[in-house]
């Protein structure tokens, strides 16, 4: 399974060059880009590969650490729209690390699976850019961009749950990756995982239809309903089945909605309960969510009740 994941080079002052990791949304033209794209990738792959004791020829571990993530406690994601969070993090580094570089990267990702053994990986568009705050800290900030669309293909359904957090930080030193003379041994490379969780949810989708509209008093209701969510394996939109939903009702000069009762979804995620006419308001149903899909609220039907 291809899941993409972008890197860029940031310069934290001037803003220097964009580079992404596998597969980004933009085509590159510049030789160099894609140089440095493919360098991270490597120096990432045997970073990984160095918890079984193979270093591939690769980087220096540099003075680099990564304290105050923060990132949303969950990212919805439908089938098509990009969906982009903002990540924050502080980098401390060694004085002797120049992060204006332009060759400095360092960027928040996210993860399944283990740091050193991922199943999936998901970074960002752009540059984290950092904001110095001594000659040894920095604010960075940078975000979480996902493509759920069907060329894109970043996320299956089993993807849904928590994903844990890290950064990265590589400092090239002036070595061209597309040189002939380019040294693994010359560029340093810092990261750490388990800065953080997020819970990566299926966007979800409910509805409500009460009838007959308006109604005779004391006479019966038919409360209907569908509760879907986002199936990333198909680009669709699915029901949701098996799940408590809550009927709830407020009255027509109220603004405070009651529960009136709790039903399930059915084997299509279809909702369909009746209740008595009593007097004019509004009914829906509400979805509390799970660690895969959002808690949703359907929007109020109004009856009257004559």
């Amino acid at each position: 399974m291809r899941i993409r994941a972008t890197v860029a080079a940031v310069s934290a002052l001037s803003g220097a060059l964009a580079l992404s990791a596998f597969a980004a949304p933009a085509a590159q033209a510049d030789t160099s880009v894609d140089s440095y794209r493919a360098a991270v990738a490597k120096i990432r792959q045997a970073a990984q590969a160095a918890s079984g004791g193979d270093r591939g020829g690769a980087r220096y571990d540099m003075d680099v650490t990564f304290s105050n993530f923060k990132i949303a406690k969950a990212i919805k994601v439908g089938t098509t729209n990009h969906v982009s969070t903002t990540v924050t993090y502080t980098l401390t580094h060694d004085a002797d690390i120049d992060i204006t570089a332009d060759d400095f990267i360092t960027d928040p990702f996210i993860y399944r699976g283990t740091l050193t053994s991922p199943e999936a990986t998901l970074l960002g568009n752009k540059p984290a850019k950092c904001t110095a705050t001594s000659a040894t800290t920095a604010n960075c900030k940078g975000t979480i961009d996902v493509y759920p669309g069907a060329g894109d293909h970043e996320l299956i359904n089993s993807n849904a749950g928590t994903w844990r957090a890290a950064a990265e930080a590589t400092a090239f030193n002036g070595q061209d990756p597309a040189g002939e003379n380019y040294d693994h041994s010359k560029v340093g490379y810092a990261r750490k995982g388990g800065l953080g969780t997020t819970l990566m949810q299926r966007h979800s989708k409910l509805t409500v239809d009460a009838s007959p509209e308006p109604v005779k008093k004391n006479k019966t209701i038919t409360i209907t309903g569908k509760l879907s969510r986002a199936n990333w394996d198909r680009g669709t939109y699915n029901g949701y089945v098996e799940q408590p939903v809550q009927l709830q009702f407020r009255k027509k000069n109220s603004d405070t909605y009651t529960t009136v009762k709790t039903i399930k979804t059915n084997a299509t995620g279809n909702l369909k309960t009746t209740v008595k006419a009593i007097e004019d308001g509004y009914f829906r149903y509400v979805f509390a969510g799970t660690t895969t899909t959002p808690a949703v609220n359907a929007t109020g039907d109004f009856v009257d009740v004559q």
